[in-house]
Formats: structure tokens, sequence, C-alpha cells
């Protein structure tokens, strides 16, 4: 009996990395999404800039296409940032998801081996993998406040 209530003991302890796990996964999946709207965005605006560009040829730009190139130009740059903020978050989640599977082993070794004083290193991945999500977390809020700034810019230069 005492052996099953251990066993039922590592699994719920297992649990809570595992739910964070969980958590991780539709992080990431949400950050991917955002990764390839703006990679989209990205290209999208570099299509329009050359097609500007190659219908102007010889002739000077007026005083429009100036603008929407600065505009073009500058909402690239933007989007840059963007894409590298989006970038940290997803490395942060995908490094926290590997810190809480390794939590959960860690759980599982101490249980299933004669190491028996690991709670150190089992607090210590744990609190990484937080960390790590709460780092991924100020990336994604910093990039949806970037992801603002650009479209208040573009509805800004067009007026």
């Amino acid at each position: 009996m005492n052996e099953n209530t251990s066993i039922v003991q590592m699994i719920q302890l297992m649990l809570a990395p595992g739910i964070m796990i969980s958590a991780c996964g539709l992080l990431l999946l949400g950050m991917n999404n955002k990764y390839s709207l703006v990679v989209n965005r990205i290209r999208l605006l570099n299509e329009e800039r050359r097609k500007i560009s190659k219908n102007i040829n010889d002739k000077e730009f007026n005083y429009h296409e100036n603008i929407r190139l600065e505009s073009l130009s500058m909402q690239i740059s933007a989007l840059d940032l963007r894409v590298r903020l989006v970038r940290n978050a997803v490395l942060s989640y995908t490094v926290a998801v590997a810190f809480f599977v390794l939590t959960s082993l860690s759980i599982g070794l101490q249980y299933t081996s004669s190491i028996q004083n690991i709670n150190h290193l089992i607090t210590f991945l744990f609190l990484a993998g937080m960390v790590l999500v709460l780092a991924g977390v100020i990336f994604a809020a910093y990039e949806t406040i970037r992801g603002y700034e650009i479209v208040h810019l573009d509805v800004r230069i067009d007026e």
C-alpha cells in the first residue's frame, strides 16, 4: 500500500510541470501564428515597395509615392523588431517546456532510483521554467505594444 501511495504522489507531483507544458504549448501556438502573420506582412510590404520602385523607373517620385515608400520602410523596420520579439517569446516558451520536462523527469528519477535528495534541483528546474514563461509573456506583451504602434503609424501616414 505504501508503494502505491508513493506512486500516486509521484504522479501528482509530475502533473504540475505537465500542466505548464500544456500551457506553454498553447502560448507557442499563438506566438507561431503571430510569427507567420508578421512575416507575411513583411513580405507584402516588401513586394509593394518593389512594385512602386519598379513602376517609377526613370521618372522622379511624386509626393504620394515618396510618402508611401517612407511609410513602407518605417513599417518594415518596425516589423523586423516585432519578428525578433516573437522569436524571443517562442524561444522562451520552448526552453521553459524543456525545463518542465526535466522537472518531471527529475521527480520520476527521485522516486524510481536511489537518488533521494534532489529536491533543490527539482525546485530550480521548475522555477527556471516559470521565469522563462514570464520572459516569454514580457516579450509577447512588448510585441503587442509595438504592433499597435505600427498600425497607428500606417494610419497616420495615410491621412
